[in-house]
């Protein structure tokens, strides 16, 4: 018989024994009219044919092996007959597939992101061929001019391509209305081997100096945007309100090569020469390009690098910027090219995010170890219950090993449905952790869409899970001796000693991990907390950030400045509300340093001589809530024409100058071989973070935006009101707006910037203390368990206490003395493995040391409290029982 025929009939077993049926009977049939042609009675006939044919019964289990899979066969038996056993126990199976779901769901959902982030590979050609090329001392990024000498002057790849984040305007005036983008090199798509679903990509012959503007869409920007209009293509979409024209859109799926990021539309590099940013191609300084190239075929990654290394003293000869000093040119010219792989892409997500994934991915597995120990529990507990039908089965002839092929059958099965509705609770979670990873300035974007390494890890931890939680229970369990099982009061062997050591030292480990686990949610959340309440040198509720581009207007030189001066005094005339103009917000992500030379101080290493930098307007310091210490404000006596005046924080009065009162002293500004005129100290500040909370507050100046010689056509807004920021929002813009019509706008609430500053913190403080809680509740749930089964299991023990003179309070000391001995074995080594493992959390923490007694203190004390009561209840069901009642059962 065909195998195909014999996996039908494994699919149809009802119709395949009614067809065995007949086929037997048939056979009898045949040899009872042979015995009667022979002169046999019917009655004599039929009783020696049966006899001749043998057990009926093991005719036909010999013809179902024959006609079937009889291993697929048998495991579908074993399937059915433990979904049987599940429907007569649906608690049972309620609670064990909802805590594996949980746990399943949550390794499931953390994998997807770390699959997403930092696995799963670009959808263009061959990604596992592409590497990333960047320069030693540049943060991966680098200038034009040398992306342009690499281009030219390399010859082991077949391809190469660099591209800039940028972001377009697509509003002409008022509120800003924002569209991810790149800047992209003439082979950026031949490179990738992108191909248009639409018009064309860019091409080599669209790159060059002084080119057009053209764009490429993605295909989800024309499909939201154009409603996937074909006709756009040819037309002119404006960016930052220059005209650029649609000459294709992009193949469905590819949004660039950031992970993490969408882009909405590409644009030639030459193009930022429409947009004001000439600049940014010819400057050595200016560094901003990410290359990735292809490798040759047949030219190793070894090959490359060794070219690259060679090539690099001519890119850097050739391209070092003019500003530079004597030092910082040699350690320019000290640089070289490296080559990584690149078939993930480029992704600031990974980075920031990298570790806090796979810290995750630690907790959601030990969540999943709790959750099996619960489980693994349960069916010792349930072992008890079926020991009777498996003594039964044993004594017919069953097979040990096939009876606990049976057992990791059921165990497989709940196995199974956890991962099935853990798989359901993944997609729901994994969308609501990149709800939480994106901010209102930039979405996260992620391909989670499922995929075989997706299934496979999932079927992996499933079958892993069951094996882990059912192997053991189902050894035990068929330990049984048929003889001492059956006997009508028998305990049987699940309830020996050591089966119900296994329960209990399985307790243990449940509140060592949820030990473990909520003193991380501790720390974590510690460190979220010191983060939010950290005294930052500034108040960051009720300001609203304006940031305001005037270039539309075609503003030059000072008259940006009267555009700017206007537009304050327009909207400090609003009542109730103070305001004030800054180059860089706090953290905002943005800095500006640069080298300070001060009389009397000599830097010990190059960055003792840096200090950071901010552009003001006068009011700046009173709108952001940042104390004056000494000195002045900036106020109209700081023109352009008049003697440049700088405004520090305390930190740098004490590097540079020694002393917290640096008022009348005087620095200036290394540039190049060159530095700037004196600036001299009016004012100081105390200190305020810049970039980052994180960072104690660095040595930092403010000087004065009037005396800025080359206006920008960008400058933020900060306005304080009375209120919320929402509400002085619309009369902000009307009020800048009306000075001037062109303005484009951009409102964010500096009190959500700060927050947002802070979302790996917030993520880890969530979730940790989400699975901390989890693992608490689960550790609780098996606790109780546990001792809720000792107590039915010694009932009879505790009423013959109890009829002896033991008091109900005895018999509740007794139990919770058993639940105080197990807790205080699992604190005790859940503190070892917590202060070991703690040192991991280090680099996370803020404010805190790993091994924060307070945060110790309070993990320990929650966990014995919940025991407390997890123990309680079956104590003081244990103090009810009577002893009338024991006695009579026993």
């Amino acid at each position: 018989m065909a195998w195909y025929h014999r996996f039908s009939n494994v699919l149809r077993p009802r119709r395949l024994s009614r067809d065995l049926d007949r086929e037997l009977s048939f056979h009898v049939s045949e040899l009872v009219d042979e015995l009667v042609a022979r002169g046999m009675t019917d009655r004599d006939a039929f009783a020696e044919a049966r006899r001749r044919f043998g057990n009926f019964g093991m005719q036909k289990e010999r013809t179902r092996d024959v006609d079937t899979m009889a291993w697929l066969d048998s495991l579908g038996a074993d399937v059915r007959y433990a979904l049987r056993a599940m429907r007569r126990s649906p608690g049972f199976a309620a609670v064990a597939v909802l805590s594996l779901a949980l746990g399943i769901g949550a390794n499931t959902a953390i994998f997807g992101l770390i699959d997403a982030v930092m696995l799963r590979a670009l959808p263009v050609r061959n990604p596992g061929e592409l590497l990333r090329v960047t320069a030693e001392d540049q943060w991966g990024v680098v200038s034009n001019p040398v992306w342009e000498q690499v281009r030219d002057r390399q010859d082991v790849f077949s391809g190469a391509l660099a591209y800039g984040n940028a972001r377009f305007n697509l509003n002409a005036a008022g509120e800003a209305k924002f569209a991810t983008a790149a800047w992209v090199s003439g082979d950026y798509f031949s490179t990738l081997g992108v191909r248009a679903h639409a018009g064309r990509m860019l091409a080599k012959s669209d790159d060059y100096r002084g080119c057009a503007p053209v764009a490429v869409l993605s295909y989800a920007f024309w499909r939201a945007h154009y409603g996937g209009d074909p006709s756009v293509i040819g037309k002119t979409i404006a960016l930052d309100g220059h005209p650029f024209l649609i000459a294709g859109v992009s193949a469905s799926g590819f949004t660039g090569v950031d992970v993490g990021q969408s882009k909405d539309l590409f644009a030639p590099l030459c193009a930022t020469a429409v947009n004001g940013g000439s600049g940014m191609l010819e400057s050595p300084s200016s560094v901003w390009l990410f290359m990735i190239a292809r490798p040759k075929p047949g030219v190793s990654l070894d090959q490359v690098r060794a070219r690259l290394s060679t090539l690099a003293p001519a890119v850097f000869e050739a391209t070092v910027p003019r500003n530079r000093g004597t030092e910082s040119r040699s350690d320019y010219l000290r640089q070289t090219l490296r080559a990584t792989p690149a078939a993930n892409g480029i992704s600031q997500l990974r980075s920031d995010y990298g570790r806090a994934l796979v810290l995750l991915m630690v907790v959601v597995a030990l969540v999943l170890l709790i959750a099996c120990a619960n489980v693994a529990n349960l069916l010792l507990t349930r072992a008890t219950v079926r020991e009777r039908e498996i003594a039964i089965r044993l004594a017919i002839g069953a097979g040990r090993g096939r009876l606990i092929r049976q057992l990791l059958t059921e165990s497989l099965l709940l196995s199974a449905l956890g991962a099935v509705a853990g798989a359901l609770l993944a997609q729901w979670g994994s969308r609501l952790l990149v709800a939480m990873l994106s901010d209102t300035r930039s979405a996260v974007f992620l391909d989670l869409s499922p995929n075989v390494r997706l299934f496979a890890f999932t079927a992996l931890v499933a079958v892993a899970t069951g094996m882990m939680f059912g192997l053991v229970p189902a050894w035990r369990a068929t330990r049984a001796q048929p003889h001492t099982a059956m006997k009508g009061n028998s305990r049987g062997i699940t309830q020996g000693h050591s089966s119900f050591s296994l329960g209990r030292a399985l307790i243990i480990f449940q509140v060592a991990v949820s030990l473990v686990l909520v003193v991380g949610a501790g720390l974590m959340l510690g460190t979220f907390r010191r983060l939010t309440t950290v005294d930052a040198g500034f108040q960051r509720q009720g300001v609203l950030l304006v940031d305001a581009n005037i270039r539309n207007g075609e503003y030059k030189g000072p008259r940006r400045a009267e555009v700017f001066r206007e537009m304050l005094a327009r909207v400090r005339a609003l009542p109730g509300v103070k305001a004030a103009v800054s180059n860089v917000t706090p953290v905002s992500g943005s800095a500006w340093t640069d080298d300070v030379v001060a009389d009397g101080f000599t830097p010990k290493t190059r960055e003792d001589g840096v200090a950071f930098f901010n552009q003001v307007g006068d009011g700046y310091f009173e709108t952001m809530g940042t104390r004056l210490l000494a000195g002045r404000d900036f106020g109209p006596r700081d023109a352009l024409t008049a003697p440049a005046v700088a405004i520090v924080n305390e930190s740098m009065a004490r590097r540079f100058f020694a002393t917290t009162n640096a008022v009348g002293k005087t620095f200036r500004v290394l540039q190049g071989q060159k530095t700037s005129a004196p600036i001299e100290i009016v004012g100081i500040v105390e200190d305020a973070k810049y970039k980052s909370l994180r960072d104690p507050a660095p040595p930092t100046a403010y000087l004065a935006v009037s005396q800025d010689s080359t206006p920008s056509a960008y400058l933020t807004f900060d306005v304080r009101a009375g209120g919320s920021t929402a509400a002085i929002a619309p009369a902000v813009r009307n009020a800048m707006l009306a000075a001037s019509p062109t303005v484009s706008l951009t409102f964010a609430s500096f009190a959500e910037q700060v927050d947002e500053s802070v979302a790996r913190e917030r993520l880890l403080a969530t979730l940790s203390t989400f699975f901390g809680g989890l693992a608490l509740l689960l550790a609780t749930i098996g606790l109780y368990g546990v001792m809720s089964y000792s107590v039915a299991r010694r009932r009879n023990e505790i009423g013959i206490r109890m009829a002896l003179g033991a008091a109900r309070t005895r018999v509740v000391r007794m139990v919770l003395g058993e639940v105080a001995m197990l807790v205080g074995i699992g604190v005790a080594l859940g503190l070892a493995f917590a202060l070991a493992s703690s040192r991991l959390l280090a680099v996370f923490l803020f404010g805190l040391a790993p091994n924060d007694p307070v945060t110790i203190a309070g993990a320990i004390t929650i966990s014995v409290l919940v025991a407390a009561v997890a123990g309680y209840l079956p104590a003081r069901r244990a103090s009810r029982v009577d002893p009338m009642l024991a006695l009579r059962e026993e």
